[in-house]
Parts: structure tokens; sequence; C-alpha cells
């Protein structure tokens, strides 16, 4: 590896300097096995202290309130307990000269009825996405959700607008809207699972109007150089998510329009699976975006080291998220710095309880005494 490595220059994004480029991704591992779903001391503070030195941490899918959990043992980000959880966190983060932005997370129609007394999850429409939630009893098949009512809508925007403000209140960096990965947002932009034909379906803009109106009351009690925003506008055939003709252009336009924000990054991940022989869809998202947003972009899906620093060095994206090498690499930064191999990761422990596969990876590299 070269003496310059893109990935460890120093970057400022919005009003935080950034010490390298290496993004911890928002990862769902279900730890906060508690019943008020908040994390956990002997968990959570360890497990993000030990990777602080990544350029930003972004925290796994927090939900902003009981209606939007759809995976066993989430940590939410809506009651007073969860809070105070987060408070240590963050304060354990920060000690170790990191930063912490959290993930807002609505699943929608990825939820089920076991998490609800018996109540239907709600969505855009009133469409099966025929995948799996996680419950409390195992994974199982999703239900045909409840179409959301305006009421139901105007709750939802209140939500993240709650949720943000407890971040803040919690000692968060920043916050970053997941609107990916065939959740409620997702749901409501893409045609194939919003049918509606009131002033949130139809048109790209109505589609997309949830999410500016979600945007613009976070905006509200958090400045917008501290709101990142994720997308994935080339998923297919995962969470029930399907592309049509309008799904590309769709997002074309939420791009362009996230022109007119000073937010702290836009976070896209490219395909998660195999696109080129998908009609309608975009197989090189980071050099689709590139030229649209003039904003921070993170890129996430798939990367090495190798290729992180090509496609900051290509000028296709300004900073890099890495999912599972985090897992198994505490220490990744230093391990690229100092030229370590890295850890494989073990599948098997991604969504169990307790210490293994979580904070038992070895940090096999030199790294400043606050973080051992």
């Amino acid at each position: 590896m070269s003496t310059k490595q893109e990935l460890l220059q120093s970057y400022k994004m919005g009003s935080l300097q950034l010490p390298n480029r290496v993004v911890m991704a928002p990862l769902t591992r279900s730890r906060a096995s508690n019943a008020e779903n908040k994390p956990t001391e002997d968990l959570h503070l360890q497990y993000y202290k030990e990777r602080a030195s990544a350029g930003l941490i972004i925290t796994e899918g927090s939900q902003v309130s009981k209606q939007a959990v759809g995976y066993i043992n989430t940590a939410g980000i809506h009651s007073k307990e969860q809070v105070e959880g987060w408070k240590k966190v963050t304060k354990a983060v920060h000690d170790a000269n990191g930063r912490i932005f959290i993930q807002l997370w609505h699943v929608g129609r990825m939820s089920h009825p076991d998490f609800h007394n018996g109540e239907l999850p709600v969505s855009a429409s009133a469409i099966n996405p025929n995948a799996q939630s996680f419950t409390p009893q195992g994974f199982k098949d999703t239900v045909t959700p409840r179409e959301m009512t305006i009421e139901d809508i105007n709750t939802t925007i209140s939500d993240f607008k709650n949720a943000a403000k407890n971040a803040v209140e919690a000692g968060f960096d920043g916050v970053e809207i997941h609107s990916s990965n065939g959740y409620l947002f997702h749901q409501f932009f893409n045609a194939t699972s919003n049918k509606r034909t009131d002033e949130y379906g139809g048109s790209k803009e109505n589609r997309a109007k949830l999410f500016f109106e979600v945007l613009d009351v976070v905006k509200q009690v958090i400045p917008a150089d501290k709101i990142g925003v994720r997308l994935n506008p080339s998923m297919h055939n995962l969470f029930g998510v399907t592309l049509d003709k309008e799904t590309i252009p769709t997002f074309d336009y939420i791009i362009e329009k996230l022109n007119e924000y000073d937010l702290a990054y836009l976070h896209l991940s490219e395909p998660f699976t195999d696109v080129s022989e998908v009609p309608y869809a975009e197989t090189e998202i980071a050099k689709r975006y590139r030229p649209i947003y003039k904003g921070t972009i993170i890129i996430n899906g798939g990367f090495d080291q190798e290729k992180g620093n090509k496609v900051i060095a290509d000028g296709n994206a300004d900073l890099v998220a890495y999912g599972k090498l985090f897992i198994s690499n505490p220490d990744l930064v230093e391990r690229f710095e100092q030229d370590v191999e890295v850890s494989p990761w073990d599948e098997s422990t991604f969504y169990s309880e307790g210490k293994e596969g979580y904070i038992d990876y070895e940090v096999k590299t030199e790294r400043e005494a606050v973080l051992q």
C-alpha cells in the first residue's frame, strides 16, 4: 500500500473535522436484549468505543417509535431509558476522541404483528413484501401491511422529529435518516410498493414527499450540517423492493433536490446484488451521483482497503463506509495504517445475544491506550 492513502486523509464534514475517511457503517446487531430496548453498558458502550478511531461511526438503525421496530433486540431512540443508555455510549466514544451519528429508523412493512400486539405493520400501500421479519420467535414471513392514513403519516413525521431531539439530548454528533434498504421511506419512493392515489403517491415528487417533510422537521431540532441521509437507488429483489422504469428517475430527483439542503452527507450504497441484467438499474451508483450531488458523498457496498482508496482518488466519493470489516476488526483504521491483515467475520454471531462475535474480536495493532 502506498504511503499516502486517501482513506487516511482528514476531511471537513459540515461542522466536524474527521481525522480519516473510514466510516463505520450502520449495522444491526440485535444486542439490546432488555425490556426497554436500550443500549447496554457492558456491550454497546464497549463495542462502539473500540471502533472510535473511525473517521465517523454511524450506529445501528434505531427505531423512532414502537411502531417503527421490525427486528428483535434493536435499540430505539424514543424513550427516556433509551436516551440514557445512548448517553453512556456517546460519552465513551467522545472520551476516545471519536465522532458518532445515530441512524433513525422506521422499517414500515418489514415489521410483523408480533411486535405490535397482533396489529398490522404500516406502509405506503397494503402490499406484502414477501420477505421475512426477525421476530422474538425467530424469522417469520411478512404480512400484508396496513396502508398509512394521513394521521399515521403525521405521527411518523413527529416521531422522527422527536427522535432527532432525543439524539441531541443523548449527545450524538448528528443523525442519519435511514431512507434505504427497503424500509419505510424506500417503500414510499418505489412505484412498485407505493400505489397511493393521494398526495403521497403517483408522481416522483409525491412519493418523495414524506421523506422531505421528515427532513424539514428534523432540521428544526438539529442543524442541517449534522444530518445525513442514506439511499440505495439500485436495490432489487431484496426486502420486497423491485426496480421499474420510474425508480432511478425518482432517486435522481431526490438527490438533485438534496442540493437545496446543507447536509452533513449523502450516504449511498452500490447495488447489493448483480443488477447488470436488470432493466432500468444503475450499476455504478457513485459514478452516477457524484456529478449530481454537490455535497459530501459516503459510498458503501463491498469495499476493501484498495477499492476504498481508489473510489476517493477517482473523485467519485469523499468517504467510504465499511460494515462487516468493522465487525471483525475494531482497529480497522489502524490496520489500514499499519498494513496489518484484516480478520474474517463470523456471520453466525451477527444477530445473536451476548459478547461473542460482538466485543471479543482481537485488536492486532498499536493504538492509543484509551482504546484498549
